[in-house]
């Protein structure tokens, strides 16, 4: 029994590795010690974190060239805001204003001494309280009529005062007109006298260059054209069709003219698809006659020269209209 206990314990391995050897039955080791089993460790660990690396420097080259462009591109905050559209600028009421400054036009541009009193009573509405003018800065002579008018531009300054320029016709008279705005707590006024500035002068633009013509298919689209715009004159979607190419949306004028000749035409040389010049004189409807009106009124219906641009596509040997517009140059006779 006592040997036997013996031999279990030879057969522990800790035991024989405590004791330099090998119990009975155990074959001894070739060479040194084996080091216990490791989990491995390969290339793959070292390959993240120089990826991980590379993107971290891609996010900070990105966040630096952004903020750098941002400064770069900065607008100026200092200069003056110039607002054409409705709305709010800076603060300031604009669409409010443009309204504002046209109701005070009807009033300011209109006068006569026969109606002195009532237009002073009706600028006080737009003046400041204790204004000390009121006919604000009319001498009380003198006749001026207010044909039309209409804001040209809004100049904020801040958000309390803009000035709005009125562009009027008086007198039969193209002018400008800078009006003063206030703006506080949703009330409005005239801050002081507006100022007559110079209209858009007259503008001669540079005589039309128009390059190689093509007379052939100026003459075939010369005949096409009148009965195409017979039926845009009249709008008959039927007809109109004829003429349009395909996905081409053109409505017509309803009836409001009608035609009676082409006076002008340039056919450039091109392709399939060409944009041609062409100038047409309508016809205007007359007016229902009135019992009040002149029996010496003359019943010959006026005539109104127009100029178009033209889109034309040959399709199968024959040109359609893709689209018209308004064009920029004038014409001469065909």
């Amino acid at each position: 029994m006592v040997r036997r206990a013996t031999l279990e314990r030879g057969l522990r391995p800790d035991d024989g590795a405590a004791n330099g050897g090998s119990g009975p039955g155990m074959a001894l080791p070739d060479g040194p010690a084996r080091r216990p089993a490791t989990q491995w460790r390969g290339a793959g660990g070292r390959w993240l974190v120089w990826a991980f690396r590379a993107v971290v420097w891609a996010v900070l080259l990105i966040i630096g060239y952004r903020g750098v462009v941002a400064i770069v591109s900065k607008p100026d905050q200092a200069a003056p805001a110039t607002v054409a559209a409705s709305g709010q600028a800076g603060g300031f009421p604009v669409q409010l204003a443009e309204a504002y400054a046209m109701e005070f036009g009807q009033v300011y541009l209109n006068f006569s001494p026969s109606t002195a009193t009532e237009r002073a009573s009706q600028l006080a509405a737009y003046l400041p309280s204790g204004a000390t003018d009121p006919q604000l800065g009319w001498n009380g002579a003198g006749t001026q009529q207010l044909q039309s008018e209409q804001v040209a531009s809004v100049d904020v300054h801040n958000s309390r005062y803009a000035i709005v320029t009125l562009l009027a016709q008086v007198n039969g008279k193209l002018i400008e007109l800078g009006v003063p705005v206030y703006a506080a707590s949703g009330g409005m006024s005239v801050t002081g006298e507006p100022a007559l500035v110079q209209g858009p002068a007259s503008a001669s633009p540079p005589a039309a260059q128009n390059g190689p013509t093509d007379p052939a298919t100026q003459t075939q689209l010369l005949s096409q054209l009148k009965a195409f715009f017979r039926a845009y004159a009249s709008g008959d979607q039927v007809t109109l069709g004829r003429f349009l190419a395909p996905g081409a949306s053109i409505t017509g004028l309803g009836g409001t003219v009608s035609f009676s000749s082409i006076t002008g035409i340039n056919v450039p040389v091109g392709g399939t698809v060409r944009h041609i010049t062409i100038s047409v004189n309508w016809r205007t409807v007359p007016a229902p006659a009135s019992p009040a009106s002149s029996a010496t009124t003359s019943s010959v219906p006026a005539g109104l020269e127009m100029t178009y641009q033209l889109t034309v596509v040959r399709q199968g040997g024959t040109w359609y209209v893709k689209a018209i517009e308004p064009s920029t140059q004038q014409l001469g006779p065909p």
